[in-house]
C-alpha cells in the first residue's frame, strides 16, 4: 500500500472518493447481518466516512483504521464529536462515544486487536490496493478477524485496461479467490454504475459495476 501517495490526496484534498452521503447499499443490505446491537464493527482505511456514524447509530461500536490524521480530524470536526486521544504502538487512537478511530497503518493490527470484532465494513478498502497488495490484506488483516464475524464487501469492477487506479477493479472471481476457504463468500448484489458515475465515463470507462458481498468467517 503506497502510503505516501493516500497522504497526499488529503492533504491536497483530492478526495473525490469520500461520499457526503450514507452509502445506500450499506442501509440496504447491513440488517439481514443480524448482528447484535452491541457488535464492535471494523471498518478498514476509513477515510472520514459518515458510514462510520450511521453504524453507531444502529449501536454498533466502531473500531476504524486510517492513514490520515487529517480525515479523521475532518470526520470528528465535521459530525461535531470532541475526541479523546491517547497513544499505543497502533498509533494515535481518537475516541467519542461508540466511535474508535486509529490513525495507523492496518497491516499494525494484530489478532489481539480484532479479537471482539464481530462485524466488518469495507467499501473502499481492497479496491484501494493495488493487485500485489491485496493478497497480504486478505490473509493477513482478515485472517485476524475472529471465527463468526460477519460483514460487507463492496467492489467495483471495470476493464482495467481503461483506467488506472485508484480504484480498482475487483472482480467476484477474484473476491472469491481471495477470500473462500476461511470465509464463506456471497454476492448478495451487482448492478450498473456508469450512468451515475459521469467522471469515470468522461475518463473513457466502458462499464463500470458495483458489487456487494456478505462474508462470514469458518
Amino acid at each position: 500500500m503506497d502510503t505516501e501517495f493516500w497522504l497526499q490526496r488529503w492533504r491536497e484534498g483530492h478526495i473525490g472518493f469520500h461520499q457526503d452521503r450514507v452509502m445506500p447499499l450499506l442501509e440496504k443490505h447491513w440488517p439481514a447481518l443480524e448482528l447484535p446491537a452491541d457488535s464492535r464493527v471494523f471498518v478498514p482505511l476509513a477515510g472520514k466516512s459518515l458510514d462510520m456514524i450511521w453504524l453507531a447509530g444502529q449501536g454498533h461500536r466502531v473500531l476504524a483504521v486510517e492513514l490520515s490524521s487529517l480525515a479523521i480530524e475532518q470526520f470528528f470536526a465535521e459530525n461535531r464529536l470532541t475526541p479523546v486521544e491517547h497513544d499505543s504502538p497502533l498509533g494515535r487512537h481518537y475516541v467519542a462515544g461508540p466511535i474508535e478511530m486509529i490513525c495507523g497503518n492496518v497491516y499494525d493490527l494484530s489478532q489481539t486487536d480484532l479479537a471482539d470484532c464481530a462485524g466488518f465494513y469495507d467499501r473502499a478498502a481492497l479496491i484501494a490496493l493495488p493487485a500485489a497488495d491485496r493478497q497480504r490484506y486478505a490473509s493477513q488483516v482478515y485472517g485476524y478477524l475472529p471465527k463468526g464475524c460477519r460483514g460487507l464487501m463492496l467492489t467495483i469492477d471495470y476493464p482495467q485496461d481503461e483506467m488506472a487506479g485508484p480504484p480498482f477493479s475487483v472482480t467476484a472471481d477474484e473476491v472469491r479467490s481471495l477470500y473462500e476457504g476461511r470465509w464463506a463468500v456471497t454476492q448478495i448484489e451487482e448492478r450498473d454504475i456508469l450512468s451515475k458515475e459521469p467522471k469515470f465515463a468522461e475518463r473513457g470507462l466502458s462499464r463500470m459495476s458495483t458489487g456487494v458481498y456478505r462474508l462470514e468467517a469458518a
